[in-house]
């Protein structure tokens, strides 16, 4: 009697010792998602105190008005065409019997290796007359398409191709049955994409700057670079920040609420793939001209530069401290934005509810913010409140963990998700207290999708360039700033190292981002 006493007694301290690790585990994803609304509500706030007349005209303005057109245009250009693009080479990789299919859908991915300025870069030294709308709206798409052909051509793996059976048996021809069972199930892969591009858009500075395109963030960064003009700079963040929402908005209306799961498993088998025939070598073309233009370009450009300045240009004790640099950023800022991560990955599979989908979908909000935003909000919070802190170590890494926190959650969250919670309980019955169960049972298990979101948000840091700018501790020069310095200089030559060791450090992980869309489909 007494050990079943005993033994319920224990039961309960597990309970509440479960109860207060998951308190402070909450604790902790309610902190990192209110540091993560930081940027936004200081938005909000300067506008509050801007007032109501001072923010008006500031906005209210013909330059803001030149601003908003070339922003829409370049949005409402450039979404469609690479949807077009990416829709086309989706279905002849994954659904035609295209020669080297598989060697196509590699190369429509590569372009992701080549950072957006690089490509502007590239172009703009190939042909110096490329400026305006028209060349923004070419690069952005050779830069960008590949963020819509992922999720479209994973999408087309997994389609159920007995809906499609059904309605050729019905007498639709091929044409028919693409517009209305194929496309309709893409909507998700072509809303997902689209908004990932539109967001890419807004927040991209140094591409537009080569080919002297004005749009928010460029105009941003003039006004803090050239006057740090808090207020004027302040209200574009807001501007730009309604059109990150007003694309947040757009997506969730377009994409709907249809259901496109099917209520069996279903019998698993492989689409038969489409025979071109006689229309073989026109479709050949289109894969073989989008590699010419957005893969071909770049590295032809960077190696005529490179041949055309010789040893020269490899500056090794620079092009060595500016590698060190930007590692050592990478690495610190991975890791951090994976520690932050963790504890909101860890409610999201293990207590869902009402309260983890509000924290989650705060981290989510400051992943569509530019950089230019957060790095402008934390510019001015540590101007007036903690001066010691501006541009230093600490600041820079706030930074990169903010922008790049739903990069590190969605690798976590998929990795805890196939850790089994009953490991969890079965080390804490065990007599370890839970946050050393935690440890060393799902931390551990999840440890291949940290790394995964780790590359991830590495990633996206060597190639971060406005907010390095604007952050990074005075002495710091990454590869990418070290890039920007010398092409700002006009001198492509010694600017093509960094962009050869950028693309070259960039290539490894879009190569698994590719193999890991294949595995996703089961091949």
């Amino acid at each position: 009697m007494q050990s079943v006493v005993d033994l319920a007694r224990s039961g309960q301290a597990a309970k509440r010792s479960r109860r207060q690790a998951m308190s402070w585990i909450a604790l902790a994803a309610i902190i990192v998602s209110l540091l993560s609304l930081l940027p936004l509500a200081f938005i909000i706030w300067t506008g509050v105190q801007t007032g109501w007349d001072t923010a008006s005209a500031l906005v209210f303005r013909p330059r803001v008005g030149e601003l908003l057109v070339n922003t829409v245009l370049l949005v409402a250009l450039t979404v469609p065409i690479a949807t077009v693009l990416s829709v086309a080479l989706a279905w002849l990789t994954e659904r035609s019997d295209l020669p080297g299919a598989r060697l196509w859908a590699w190369l429509s991915v590569a372009p992701l290796a080549i950072p957006a300025f690089v490509h502007s870069y590239a172009w703009i030294t190939l042909a110096p007359g490329l400026h305006g709308l028209w060349a923004g709206v070419l690069v952005s798409v050779l830069a960008y398409f590949p963020f819509l052909y992922l999720p479209l051509a994973a999408a087309l793996r997994r389609l159920d191709p007995a809906l499609e059976d059904a309605a050729a048996a019905l007498g639709l021809g091929p044409w028919r049955v693409f517009w209305r069972v194929v496309l309709p199930q893409l909507r998700l892969a072509i809303c997902g994409g689209a908004l990932l591009v539109g967001l890419h858009l807004l927040a991209e500075y140094g591409l537009y700057v080569f080919i002297r395109f004005d749009t928010f963030t460029t105009a941003i960064v003039d006004q803090f670079q050239s006057t740090f003009n808090g207020p004027a700079a302040n209200m574009l963040a807001g501007v730009l920040v309604t059109c990150c929402f007003v694309l947040l908005a757009l997506e969730v209306l377009v994409r709907g609420e249809e259901r496109y799961a099917r209520v069996g498993s279903g019998a698993a088998r492989r689409q038969q793939r489409t025979r071109l025939g006689r229309a073989t070598l026109p479709c050949l073309a289109l894969p073989a001209v989008t590699t010419l233009l957005a893969i071909g370009v770049p590295f032809v450009t960077i190696g005529r530069w490179l041949v055309a300045g010789g040893v020269d240009v490899w500056r090794f004790d620079e092009i060595g401290l500016a590698l060190g640099q930007t590692v050592f950023l990478a690495l610190a800022g991975a890791v951090l934005a994976t520690i932050a991560a963790t504890p909101m990955a860890w409610i999201s599979i293990r207590a869902p509810g009402p309260l983890q989908r509000l924290l989650e979908g705060c981290n989510y909000i400051v992943g569509s913010l530019p950089g230019v935003v957060i790095a402008l909000a934390l510019v001015t919070i540590t101007v007036r409140i903690a001066m010691p802190l501006y541009q230093t170590l600490f600041t820079i890494l706030v930074a990169y963990a903010l922008m790049f926190l739903p990069r590190a959650l969605i690798s976590l969250r998929a990795s805890i998700a196939q850790a089994p919670v009953e490991l969890e309980r079965a080390a804490a019955s065990l007599g370890r207290p839970p946050l050393k169960a935690l440890w060393s049972t799902t931390i551990r298990l999840s440890a291949p999708g940290a790394a995964a979101g780790m590359a991830l948000v590495a990633l996206g840091i060597m190639n971060e360039l406005t907010a390095t700018q604007m952050l990074a501790p005075n002495g710091t020069r990454t590869l990418a700033m070290a890039f920007w310095s010398y092409s700002g200089e006009i001198d492509y030559a010694s600017a093509a190292p960094y962009a050869f060791i950028m693309v070259a450090m960039s290539l490894p992980l879009t190569w698994l981002l590719y193999v890991q869309s294949k595995r996703m489909a089961g091949r």
